[in-house]
């Protein structure tokens, strides 16, 4: 059976990522959908498309601080090489 990965995945890697930067939820939000409400509405059980899903957690691998761990939970995207 093949685990799926849902919106809990995503917010681990949130959490993550603003335990290592202290950032809030509301700045997170902005910087992955330019949108300071979204990530509330994910925590209150809103839903979002495929695309904005795999474009947030592209964000994360691109701006992951180097001295945290990736959760083991969410594969990791490899980065595109720069042109």
């Amino acid at each position: 059976m093949v685990d799926m990965i849902s919106i809990s995945h995503l917010l681990r890697l949130v959490d993550a990522y603003a335990a290592a930067t202290r950032l809030p939820d509301v700045t997170i939000s902005h910087r992955l959908f330019g949108d300071s409400k979204k990530l509330a509405a994910l925590r209150a059980g809103a839903d979002i498309t495929v695309t904005r899903f795999n474009g947030a957690v592209r964000w994360f691998s691109a701006n992951w601080p180097l001295d945290v761990e990736w959760p083991d939970c969410v594969e990791r995207p490899e980065l595109e090489a720069a042109e």
